[in-house]
């Protein structure tokens, strides 16, 4: 987990730094090899510390972790990448190896000063998927419930849980598929689909 809850990035602080998702290839970019301080799963971003220290943080989005086959990485990462300018500091714009043998891999993440957890964190251990239909959701609290349809059951869902599958709206009654996980609180939504 981070200690410092707010890195700066040329200046700013992580919470309201503007972020490429998809940062164009330049023809070749500056080579940088550097170490995991934080990933933040829910936003999708972290940072990476060059080994160089005039390179300084370098910003990772998920996006480019995708050819890799993740979404996220773990502390501790060794990352090789080629990394653009950007007004406020440097992000990857492409990952050319990683490295997970020095890697922390959390099982559960939980928010600092938040009970609540991380709900990609317990993908592992979730069901296979099932047919449910949306009770309510409301985008303000980021949050709403879902019926489980063998039987009846509310089941909790994260906007962010919805934001990974792709879908920016849902409305009462509309079907989807959603692969649960017993929480702490009562059963919990981790991944979901579009019925199909």
């Amino acid at each position: 987990m981070r200690n410092d809850p707010q890195p700066a990035f040329g200046g700013r602080t992580w919470d309201d730094t503007t972020i490429e998702a998809s940062p164009a290839a330049t023809a070749g970019g500056l080579a940088v090899s550097g170490i995991l301080k934080w990933f933040d799963v829910t936003r999708g971003f972290g940072f990476v510390v060059a080994d160089d220290p005039s390179v300084g943080d370098v910003l990772i989005h998920f996006s480019i972790l995708q050819p890799h086959g993740r979404r996220s990485l773990p502390e501790g990462a060794r990352v090789d990448c080629l990394a653009v300018q950007r007004d406020r500091g440097f992000q990857a714009s492409e990952i050319v190896a990683i490295d997970l043998s020095n890697a922390v891999e959390p099982t559960i993440r939980v928010r600092q000063g938040d009970d609540r957890v991380d709900p990609s964190a317990l993908v592992e251990n979730a069901g296979p998927f099932e047919p449910v239909t949306v009770k309510w959701f409301n985008r303000l609290k980021g949050y709403g419930f879902l019926v489980r349809g063998a039987d009846s059951a509310d089941i909790f869902v994260h906007m962010e849980t919805l934001r990974r599958a792709g879908i920016a709206e849902v409305e009462p009654d509309r079907r989807l598929r959603a692969r649960i996980v017993e929480g702490r609180k009562g059963p919990l939504a981790v991944v979901v689909e579009e019925e199909g």
